[in-house]
This record gives structure tokens, C-alpha cells and sequence, in this order.
């Protein structure tokens, strides 16, 4: 029986590999594991224009041979034939992305130079062309001395032709079986070969593309670059004040007003209490911030969408790689500035198992968008709403300054346990840059709702229920004529045994009391401590008295200034605790985050506390 003849599609990851493959092969896939690995094998039946079926096969994009994940370690062992019970294929079907030529092209030619029979397939040519880059197939195939055909794997556009070229290399493969490999070039020189064949296929380009080229010799520059980064993240912190505060006084008067109405229809009793104590004080409290959260994802959807995140990863790479980690950990980082749960989901990404862990220690340090409620109230009570230069807000270079404490601690943290418990050498790490491009009005908006909701959604569930559940314990047991209501309250008795623990560092009891119901989310500690001055309020009118009204009446600075060090690095949230033990296979590493970031954050928040005072402050 003649054994089935193969061919492997190759190419860097999002080179449209798997388009090319559904094109090429249909329904007639078969989806399995390579086995010992997770690593899933895609395989279909192509059949050539002689009628003869071949089995093609999808390997995992790779950046190069030299295996740096598990991906890429399948890959390498199937085209050099050392898989056990997978045949070496005849025929690699090597697939480029056109609009990034010159980066495909350094691993093109280490496919190559293997010197078996090779067809490139120069993928989504389409796309190209539209942006205004003219190539020539023809200048492309001389340069790298094998067939190329241009593909339109979406449109099946080009798959007759190659399924053509195909055919003709497994007869060259089937006349000299012998692998005559060809020079082997270091990876600089493949890189300067790249350019050139690149520079040389290139027919024209648009005054666009060379714009763009122009940009990013300013943005990935490694001097100007971060400039741009950083600037551009305290324009974001300032505006996170300055342009929401409208939105956010109408939102809070919105709910003041709603609370007096309460107060003036309702006949007082449980009813009343609990509507404008618990579920208006609470989580009214938190809703006020929702200009602040639109306005913060306004500006990571447009950096996302206009291509520019990317270039901030490969900016943050090099200052990454000074810590031990590598690039990998960027995206799973950056996903936890939104929420930590997502990011630390992301580092299955990373293939090296110390580099994976050390990020998911970290990740909690990522300012999340939970934390923002808890710094707007604090800053807007205690910091005053003046400038400190042309344009320059105090309350935004605070919050600037507090998402800065998050990084140089995730950073630093990093350092410390790739030296301790997670020792080892980062891994390398390589990214595509995505075109710039004018966001889409329409995207834009679908993602800022969906971020709304998000929060809108949280307030309606783990706030609501965490508020209510805190005004029943501040509700009973009923207080006797001349004692506070708190302090006869189940929760009273709760912050008492808390207080103990904190008060060294400048916490008073309200803040000692927001801190446990906040475990379940940190902007709980927002609802906590309205509901708690609600509670503790003789005067019922007074429930609506802003919340910032009430924290700066009755906090000094330095216990204010502790309170934002405690929330820069506690881990107050059950939820990234449990993903982070699903992610570790055990409590263990859970444990340890928890255990060394409570540590850090009564660390931070005490001397925070001492020299505020010390300062007179």
C-alpha cells in the first residue's frame, strides 16, 4: 500500500495559515493532539489537480526553529522529521503575511534553507495593495529561489495556482528525496537578507506607508518613545479628573436628590433606612465614578484600536527584560490595568513556566480599574483641586503617581522573585506591529458600553449585595438611647477587632470596618464607608451629604495618604485570589500573594502614615 504523501503549511504566527488551510482542505479536516503535548494537529486532505489527495497539515505558527514555547516546539519537530510517528512532510507550504514582508521573511529563510521542496504562499496580497503597497511575486521568487504564488486565502483567490505548485514541488521531491540544505546564515545576516529581499520585491509604496515608517522611527525610538508613552499616560491621568468632573457632580447630585425624595415620601422605619443607608448611600456612591472609568478606557480603547498599544509593549520590553521578564508578560499586564482576573488568565500565553509565574505574582500590582473609585474619592476629599504648572492638575499628578507606584512595584517585586522563587533567564520575545489606523467611531462606542455595563453590572451584584450585607450588620443590634449605633453593631465589633491590626498605621475604625466587606472587590470600600456614615448619621437629611464631603470632614492627610499606599498594593479581591489558584494548580502560590502583598501594603501604608506626620503634614 503507497503510504499517503504529506506537505506541512508553515509560517509566523497571523501570517493567515488557517484561512489558507480551511481554503485549501474544506470540511475534510481531521482535529487531534500530537501526543505527550497539548499542542493541537490540524490535518485535511488537499486534492491536487492530478486527482491524487494529499494530507496537509497546519503546524503552529513559529518565529523561528529555535524552539521558545511549546508551539514552536512541535513545529521544529515535524518539519525536521523528529516526531515520533509523524511522517516528514514532502512538500512546505511556506505562508507570508505581504503587508509585513520583511519580518516573515527571517524565518522564511530559515524554512529554506533546510533546502527541501518549498512553495511560499504570499498571503492577504489584498490587504496590501489597499494600503497602498504595489509587490512583485516574480522579484521575490528569484531572490529566495523557490516558487511564490499570491494568495487571498478569504477570497480563494491564488488556491489553483498553488495547489499547481504544490503538485509539481512533491514531483521534485519524489525525483531527489535526498534534503539538499543550503547555507546557513546567523540571524543578524538573515535579517539584513530579509530587508534587502523585502526592498526588492517592493514595487511602490504609498506616501501613507512611509509616513507611517516615519512615526515609528519617532514612537519605537528608544529615547523619544517613552517620552511620548509616559507623557501621553499623564495626559490620560489628568483628564481622568478634569473632564469627568461634570459628569460625575451631576451623577451625584442625581442620587442626592433621589435620596432626599426617599427621606420626604417614605415613612421612616426599615424600608427607608435601608433604601437611603444601604442601597443609595452605598452604591450610589460608587456609580458617580462612571465618568471616570469611561474616560480611562476611552483612552486605552483608542491606543488599542489606533495601533499604538503594540508599540508600548515593545517599548516596555527592554525596561521588562531588566527585571527578568520578558515582552510575553507585557500583554498579560497591561489586560490587568483593566481587571486582574483577565491578565493572569493571559499568561498561559508565556511558554517558560518560571517567567508565568513570577507574572501572575505580579498582576495584582497592575492598577485595575476597581482601584480608580477608591483614588478619585480619596484624591477629589483630601487633595485640593489646584494646578501645579501650566495645565497641570494636583489630583491628576497624584493619580499619575499612584498608577506609577503600581508598575515600580510589580517591577520591582519581579526582580525580587526571579533572584528568589522563581529564578531564572527571561525568554526572548518578538511582536508584530500592527498598522496604524483612525479608530472606528462605532467600535470605540460598542467598547466603552461594554465597559460600562461591566462596572454598572458590578454594582448591581457583588456591590449591592456586599452594601447591604454591611448595613445590616451597622443596623443591628439596635443601639441603646446615648450609644452609637456603630459602636453597638455586629460590624462594629467586626471593626474593633480589625482596628487593632491597623490603627498603628494611621487607619481610623470606618477605614479599619471598609476594609473587610472590600475583600470581595476593592471599590466595595467606596460603599463600606458611605453606608458607615450613613448609619452613624443622627440626622437622617444628612445621609445625603456627598461621600467626599464626609471624608474630608473627618480624615486627616497622612491617614488618607496611607489609605491610597494600602490600596496601591493589597490584594483585595477573592476573585483574582481564586483564578490565581486555578492558574497554579493549588493554593501554594495563591498563598504566597497574598501573604507577601498584605505584607507590602502594611509596609507602604505605615510609612506613608510616619512621614506624612513627621512632615507636619
Amino acid at each position: 500500500m503507497t503510504r499517503q504523501r504529506t506537505a506541512a503549511l508553515v509560517g509566523n504566527p497571523n501570517a493567515g495559515k488557517s484561512a489558507l488551510f480551511n481554503a485549501l482542505t474544506g470540511a475534510r479536516q481531521k482535529i487531534a493532539n500530537y501526543p505527550g503535548v497539548t499542542v493541537e494537529r490540524k490535518a485535511g486532505r488537499l486534492v491536487l489537480p492530478s486527482g491524487e489527495p494529499l494530507e496537509l497539515i497546519d503546524l503552529p505558527g513559529s518565529y523561528s526553529f529555535d524552539a521558545a514555547s511549546p508551539d514552536e516546539e512541535v513545529t521544529r519537530r515535524v518539519v525536521h522529521g523528529e516526531f515520533p510517528g509523524e511522517a516528514v512532510p514532502e512538500v512546505i507550504v511556506l505562508v507570508l503575511d505581504a503587508n509585513n514582508l520583511e519580518h516573515h521573511l527571517v524565518f522564511a529563510q530559515e524554512v529554506i534553507e533546510l533546502g527541501r521542496p518549498t512553495v511560499v504562499a504570499l498571503n492577504m496580497i489584498d490587504l496590501a495593495e489597499r494600503d497602498g503597497l504595489t509587490l512583485d511575486p516574480a522579484a521575490l521568487e528569484q531572490a529566495l529561489g523557490v516558487p511564490v504564488i499570491p494568495t487571498v486565502a478569504v477570497r480563494r483567490k491564488g488556491l489553483a495556482e498553488l495547489a499547481e505548485a504544490i503538485t509539481k514541488a512533491e514531483v521534485r521531491a519524489a525525483d531527489d528525496p535526498a534534503a539538499h540544505p543550503r547555507q546557513h546564515l546567523t540571524l543578524p545576516e538573515r535579517r539584513l537578507a530579509a530587508r534587502h529581499m523585502a526592498d526588492g520585491a517592493i514595487l511602490s509604496e504609498s506616501a501613507q506607508r512611509r509616513l507611517h515608517a516615519g512615526v515609528d522611527k519617532v514612537l519605537l525610538n528608544p529615547w523619544t518613545g517613552p517620552v511620548f508613552l509616559f507623557g501621553l499616560l499623564f495626559v490620560m491621568f489628568q483628564a481622568v479628573f478634569a473632564w469627568a468632573t461634570p459628569f460625575a457632580d451631576a451623577l451625584d447630585g442625581g442620587v442626592g436628590a433621589i435620596s432626599e425624595w426617599v427621606v420626604a415620601t417614605f415613612p421612616g422605619g426599615f424600608l427607608r433606612d435601608l433604601v437611603t443607608e444601604g442601597i443609595l448611600a452605598g452604591v450610589g456612591s460608587v456609580v458617580v465614578f462612571l465618568p471616570q472609568i469611561v474616560i480611562l478606557f476611552a483612552f486605552i480603547l483608542v491606543m488599542e484600536a489606533s495601533g499604538y498599544m503594540a508599540r508600548a509593549a515593545f517599548l516596555m520590553d527592554r525596561m521588562m527584560a531588566y527585571v527578568g521578564l520578558s515582552g510575553k508578560s507585557f500583554i498579560p499586564l497591561l489586560s490587568s490595568f483593566a481587571c486582574a482576573i483577565p491578565g493572569i488568565m493571559a499568561t498561559r500565553s508565556i511558554a517558560d513556566p518560571k517567567d508565568r509565574l513570577t507574572t501572575i505574582l505580579i498582576a495584582p500590582l497592575m492598577t485595575c480599574s476597581a482601584r480608580l473609585p477608591v483614588y478619585a474619592l480619596i484624591i477629589a476629599a483630601v487633595i485640593p483641586r489646584t494646578t501645579v504648572g501650566p495645565g497641570i492638575g494636583l489630583q491628576g499628578l497624584v493619580l499619575f503617581a499612584l498608577y506609577l507606584a503600581g508598575i515600580v512595584g510589580a517591577m520591582a517585586a519581579a526582580l525580587l522573585l526571579r533572584r528568589t522563587v522563581a529564578q531564572g533567564a527571561a525568554s526572548g520575545f518578538i511582536m508584530e506591529m500592527p498598522r496604524y489606523q483612525m479608530p472606528r467611531l462605532g467600535d470605540l462606542a460598542i467598547g466603552l458600553w461594554q465597559r460600562a455595563w461591566v462596572f454598572l453590572r458590578r454594582a448591581g451584584t457583588i456591590i449591592f449585595a456586599a452594601t447591604i450585607a454591611l448595613w445590616v450588620l451597622l443596623s443591628f443590634p439596635q443601639a441603646e438611647p446615648g450609644e452609637s449605633q456603630i459602636d453597638a453593631s455586629f460590624a462594629g465589633t467586626i471593626a474593633t477587632w480589625v482596628h487593632a491590626v491597623v490603627e498603628p498605621i494611621g487607619f481610623n475604625r470606618e477605614m479599619s470596618l471598609a476594609l473587610v466587606p472590600a475583600m470581595a472587590a476593592r471599590e466595595v470600600a467606596v460603599s463600606a464607608l458611605a453606608t458607615t456614615y450613613a448609619v452613624d448619621s443622627e440626622d437622617e437629611e444628612a445621609t445625603a451629604i456627598a461621600l467626599e464631603e464626609q471624608v474630608a470632614a473627618r480624615w486627616s492627610l497622612p491617614t488618607a495618604l496611607a489609605f491610597l499606599a494600602w490600596f496601591v498594593f493589597a490584594p483585595q479581591c477573592l476573585s483574582t485570589i481564586a483564578v490565581a489558584r486555578r492558574e497554579t494548580n493549588g493554593w501554594k502560590w495563591p498563598m504566597f500573594m497574598v501573604g507577601y502583598l498584605f505584607a507590602l501594603a502594611y509596609v507602604f501604608a505605615g510609612l506613608t502614615y510616619w512621614i506624612a506626620v513627621a512632615a507636619g503634614l
